[in-house]
């Protein structure tokens, strides 16, 4: 990549640009879903300028509340959600949301009431905020059936009904990845401009990969099939060499390195959290729904992950997403050991 004459371009594909284009392709749309992503972004901005200033302004100490999944909230935490839910009330356009730091959905008064239903996670992976590793925001949108009051069913949709998904990823840039369903797109926000550069246009994840994504030090509690899986990886069979382990611990970095590189990210079952660690709404189904449209796959072990019916908000899965024949080593796994 040429970065000097990249420097002195002019005529550079922002997000909003973009998303405006993607609007054009559908002559009966209002600008509804292009007035809500341009209010996502604008959150995205917000929230990375507050992470990047977070050792400055004391963000960092815990804000002293217990959030519902008995994790300790740190202040970012809680200003980030009040961001996003500030941000994507405001746009008019929503009428559920359903954040991974409160208790109970959101319901947005008829006054400011729209058609789409938001599930996201304000800041994933947010206890690596002191040590400087990438964290982010993911999302991802639902749109109401019709035009009912809406009701809590409206948000336990399954994946494969999401309109949009995508995250935004706080590291040494801020990189913006999203899909609409017509492949998956990649932009970086450039400082200056204040404005998301479409810098990786079309996202293809690679066949197969070299890398591996797991917390291994769950290994003793892991099932079969994952354990054969990681065995494989190290000490292959077939005279292949040995993938590399790649583990940052936040989910954003992870999925993102995977979804450049290839290889697999797991977060499976096992006997300490025996239906998975992430969330279905906002962790599972975006980055299911992003890997798919990237040319991957996602499986929870059972079924695809995209066709899973949530029952609860924050409901939890394993995970094993990533290049497309590696995941089909998994499934081909977890098959034998059902027989």
């Amino acid at each position: 990549m040429d970065h000097s004459a990249d420097a002195h371009r002019t005529d550079l594909m922002t997000i909003t640009r973009f998303v405006l284009n993607e609007q054009s392709k559908h002559p009966e749309s209002r600008g509804d879903f292009t007035i809500l992503l341009n209010n996502i972004v604008l959150g995205c901005k917000f929230v990375c300028s507050a992470v990047n200033k977070a050792g400055l302004a004391k963000l960092i100490g815990l804000a002293g509340e217990t959030n519902v999944q008995g994790e300790e909230q740190k202040k970012l935490d809680v200003l980030s959600n009040e961001v996003f839910c500030k941000a994507l009330i405001s746009s008019g356009r929503t009428c559920i949301l359903v954040s991974e730091e409160d208790d109970d959905a959101i319901f947005v008064e008829p006054k400011q009431r729209g058609k789409y239903c938001v599930v996201f996670d304000p800041l994933d992976g947010s206890s690596n905020i002191d040590c400087g590793v990438s964290i982010g925001t993911i999302f991802g949108i639902y749109m109401m059936k019709d035009n009912h009051e809406p009701v809590i069913e409206d948000a336990l949709q399954p994946g494969k009904n999401m309109l949009a998904a995508g995250y935004c990823m706080y590291g040494s840039s801020c990189t913006f990845v999203i899909t609409t369903g017509s492949g998956v797109n990649g932009f970086t926000l450039d400082p200056s401009l204040g404005e998301f550069i479409l810098t990786h246009p079309d996202i293809k994840i690679p066949k197969k990969g070299k890398i591996y994504s797991v917390n291994e030090g769950n290994a003793k509690n892991w099932d079969g099939p994952t354990a054969a899986y990681v065995e494989k990886c190290k000490f292959p069979t077939d005279g292949s060499p040995a993938k590399s382990l790649r583990y940052i611990g936040s989910m954003v970095a992870d999925v993102h390195r995977t979804l450049l590189y290839g290889g697999t990210f797991l977060y499976p079952a096992d006997k300490k959290s025996p239906n998975g660690k992430l969330r279905v709404l906002y962790e599972v189904f975006p980055m299911s729904f992003l890997m798919e449209q990237a040319g991957g796959q996602a499986f929870t072990g059972k079924e695809r992950a995209l066709d899973l019916i949530p029952t609860k908000l924050h409901e939890r899965s394993p995970i094993f997403l990533g290049s497309y024949d590696d995941i089909e080593e998994i499934k081909a796994l977890y098959a034998a050991e059902a027989k």
